[in-house]
């Protein structure tokens, strides 16, 4: 027997094992390993075990799809482990607190995200057919779901299998036409053609297929790249600080001054012979949440900064915003992006809109705190969602999207409200995740963001990486992982719509509802 006939007869564990470790192969084609031909092995073998549940099956037979939905799982559980472990990182912050919990985060969310795959293969099972179709079964059954994961409770669009095509700048153009829901659907198919060398009718279109489809992603990628070079606004120098502060004992209210301090210190670092420190920045750009304090209440720090900058000299900084009405006793806390003139003054404020669950609140808070559940940032009951998303409007820069943490990686939230803006900036924290893939995954989702929507993206991380990335997608500079320094640089130029950034998700459904058709014609053909 083959080693393809042993996988598509495979039964009961062997066949777990077999899609577990399939799924888990797919992390090397996420970021920072970035080797995108390792998504064959998961797609291809996803075929060949979809192959073995239909075997011998009618369609809608109950075994059939029991076995569909269970190779799903189990391969759903081994991507998303292997892809997501560095969540485990955050419980070790205060380990005291959260480290007993970090199963939760290692298998516990991978156990949770694992049930959408498990969706897509029911679905994929019920379009299967025996021919060349089926792939274009997988690719609308398995794009489905991960539609469903980008969206439901609050969406969790990390590591989809299209970042197999976005994490390649050439590959990754066709977002500024499709999105990510689109490059799942490419990607899904490109790579699960090779699953059809095992038959002589369509071993042609096996290697043909994913070849000529990765040439022709390649050739718009080329075209488009060489048609939108990068240009810069007139005016504008950016200073992004990357302090590199530890989520350690020192980040507490008492040490506020003296963390500012720092920030102010390092913002002043002349990087050139011919910088003149943060006399010659026209804005200033600090990380998400970077004191331990409220700063709109803090008239000791607001004096300190508006004694440092420069009457040209804007800040753009994350902050912790707090309300706090007579009639209630309890104060509601924000996540916020706040804008600072010289002298101090708070000119522009927007609260986040889309939080992390169990980093910024606590789904069903109630029952979760009876079982000694909390939330990582320690607010008295969490922080609140802001109201709106629209643009902010900062001196002499364009019309700014602000995006605070992931909200970067929700390209549709950025193009969603108010006029078109012409930036994106994006403050975030990632230090609860260490030296881990989990910042270098971020950063490759912000930068897909850029590219479908046609904007540039400024993004200051704490502890990294920060970037400045223009709206093809190219990151023009950045500072490394777990470095304190400033990264300098002019602004780019935002390129007129994309395709995606005009039509949304259309330009995709088109594409979905095209391979569903030639999937249920496959369905047809076989009957």
């Amino acid at each position: 027997m083959s080693i393809v006939q042993s996988i598509i007869l495979s039964q009961g564990w062997r066949r777990a094992l077999i899609a577990a470790l399939a799924g888990a192969f797919g992390a090397l084609a996420m970021a920072p390993f970035d080797i995108w031909p390792a998504m064959i092995i998961p797609m291809t073998l996803a075929v060949w075990l979809l192959d073995g549940a239909a075997s011998g099956e009618t369609r809608f037979s109950m075994g059939s799809l029991r076995a569909a939905a269970l190779i799903g799982w189990f391969w759903g559980f081994g991507y998303f482990v292997a892809g997501l472990w560095w969540l485990g990182a955050a419980f070790l912050v205060e380990a005291d607190k959260f480290a007993a919990l970090m199963p939760l985060g290692v298998i516990g969310l991978p156990a949770a995200l694992a049930f959408f795959p498990c969706f897509g293969f029911v679905l994929a099972r019920l379009l299967w057919s025996a021919g060349w179709a089926r792939i274009f079964a997988l690719g609308v059954g398995l794009g489905a779901s991960e539609a469903l994961r980008a969206t439901i409770l609050t969406g969790f669009p990390w590591n989809a299998p299209g970042m197999a095509l976005g994490g390649t700048l050439l590959l990754a153009q066709s977002a500024s036409i499709f999105g990510l829901f689109g490059l799942n659907l490419l990607a899904i198919i490109l790579f699960g053609a090779p699953a059809l060398m095992i038959e002589p009718k369509t071993r042609r279109l096996a290697v043909l297929l994913p070849v000529l489809g990765l040439a022709a992603l390649a050739l718009y990628g080329s075209v488009r790249l060489s048609l939108t070079p990068t240009e810069w606004v007139k005016g504008v120098k950016l200073r992004i600080m990357q302090p590199n502060i530890p989520l350690d004992d020192h980040f507490r209210p008492e040490n506020r001054m003296a963390i500012l301090q720092k920030y102010l210190s390092l913002s002043d670092r002349a990087k050139s012979a011919q910088s003149g420190g943060i006399n010659d920045v026209t804005h200033l750009i600090w990380p998400e949440s970077p004191f331990p304090a409220v700063l709109s209440r803090d008239a000791e720090m607001l004096s300190a900064i508006g004694q440092f900058l420069p009457a040209q000299t804007t800040l753009i900084t994350g902050a912790v915003r707090m309300e706090q009405s007579p009639a209630e006793p309890q104060p509601h806390y924000f996540n916020a992006m706040q804008v600072l003139a010289s002298g101090g003054s708070i000119i522009a404020s927007y609260d986040k809109v889309h939080l992390v669950p169990f980093g910024e609140y606590l789904p069903l808070e109630s029952s979760l705190r009876a079982l000694g559940l909390t939330q990582f940032v320690q607010m008295p009951g969490g922080f609140e969602a802001g109201t709106w998303n629209k643009p902010l409007k900062i001196p002499n820069l364009p019309l700014a999207v602000p995006a605070i943490c992931y909200e970067a990686i929700f390209p549709s939230e950025i193009i969603a409200n108010g006029p078109r803006a012409e930036l994106i900036i994006n403050i975030t924290n990632d230090t609860w995740f260490g030296r881990t893939p989990g910042p270098y995954q971020h950063l490759a989702l912000a930068r897909l963001t850029a590219l479908s929507t046609g904007l540039p993206l400024v993004r200051a991380a704490n502890s990294g990486v920060s970037a400045v990335i223009d709206p093809a997608g190219r990151i023009l500079d950045s500072l490394p992982l777990n470095v304190a320094d400033v990264l300098d640089s002019p602004l780019p130029k935002a390129l007129g719509q994309t395709i995606f950034a005009r039509f949304g998700a259309y330009p995709a459904a088109l594409l979905y509802f095209l391979c569903l058709l030639v999937a249920l014609n496959g369905r047809r053909q076989k009957n």
